[in-house]
């Protein structure tokens, strides 16, 4: 016989089958509620709702607590140049949808050291752009005594 009592609106048998792994890139799709203050035409304040739902796909670094109620997954992904990282609740009602995008082959459980192996490669990416630039800037003057044709040939 089933209970009556419902635990939570999040299918934890669908959540537990993702078996996410440090590793894998994902798309968590999350229900994102907006609330809006205005004035009415009576000029009463009104508070609007306005839902929307907005994904976030990134790398999984570490996942926590395995399948547990309490387990979460961190996920890292770059935007605008930024590394952003956000933790989820794996059975968040909140997360409406986890989709596996690819499953890499790791060999760590907790993937922390790509923070500093991203800091390491976009400083390195500076320093070959600095290197590149410095020499480009250079122009050659032609003598201000020299005749120089239509063409832009020296006389």
């Amino acid at each position: 016989m089933q209970s009556a009592v419902k635990v939570s609106p999040v299918d934890m048998k669908a959540r537990q089958a993702l078996s996410l792994r440090a590793g894998d890139t994902v798309r968590v799709w999350q229900n994102i509620v907006e609330l809006k203050k205005g004035k009415a035409a009576n000029k009463k304040e009104v508070v609007t709702k306005s839902a929307r739902r907005q994904a976030f796909e990134g790398t999984v670094l570490a996942v926590k607590h395995g399948t547990e109620a309490g387990s979460t997954f961190t996920v890292r992904r770059v935007a605008s140049g930024v590394g952003v990282e956000r933790i989820f609740p794996l059975y968040s009602p909140l997360v409406d949808t986890i989709e596996v995008v690819r499953r890499a082959r790791v060999r760590r459980a907790k993937l922390y050291f790509i923070r500093r192996k991203a800091a390491r490669d976009v400083k390195r990416a500076m320093r070959r752009q600095l290197q590149v630039a410095a020499p480009a800037e250079v122009v050659e003057e032609v003598a201000p005594s020299t005749p120089v044709n239509q063409e832009g040939a020296v006389e």
